[in-house]
């Protein structure tokens, strides 16, 4: 069965388009990657699990922020290592001056007995949707075409 995680695009509206929210995963394996490892905030979830609750816990994990406005759903995706991902949006504006990620813990260096902790996020970015395209992971990228129709078709 393959894993399941479910997310939220925040997407706020500026001249001459829609900028979404971006994270950039922590760890020492994401540290030196760019173009292609950016992510919408996201989480997996079991069966038996609420995906709007789930994609909800997620933002408020990875960024510290509680998003209690309605969500609009943009539909799951399938990315290249067989994970679906189950995406909302809303409109919303978030300070990044606040965010605040959770932490996992991970034996670094490897096979050294030494273990480490890192936030699960170490930073959030907005960008327009044309750069957005180049910074996430290229199974999320239907996301935000889907998101692109969904605010009247405004890019930028």
């Amino acid at each position: 069965m393959p894993l399941k995680s479910a997310g939220i695009i925040a997407y706020r509206m500026r001249p001459p388009g829609i900028e979404v929210l971006l994270v950039h995963p922590g760890g020492p394996f994401w540290r030196n990657k760019d173009l292609g490892a950016w992510s919408i905030p996201k989480g997996e979830y079991v069966d038996g699990q609420e995906a709007e609750a789930a994609a909800r816990r997620e933002f408020a994990e990875e960024l510290g922020v509680q998003l209690t406005r309605p969500l609009t759903k943009l539909g799951q995706i399938k990315q290249r290592g067989g994970k679906i991902v189950v995406a909302f949006a809303a409109e919303f504006d978030v300070d990044l001056r606040n965010i605040r990620s959770n932490t996992f813990e991970i034996e670094w260096p490897p096979r050294s007995g030494k273990r480490q902790s890192f936030p699960e996020i170490d930073r959030a970015e907005w960008f327009a949707l044309d750069e957005a395209r180049a910074k996430i992971n290229p199974g999320q990228r239907p996301l935000l075409d889907r998101l692109a129709q969904l605010a009247g078709g405004r890019s930028g």
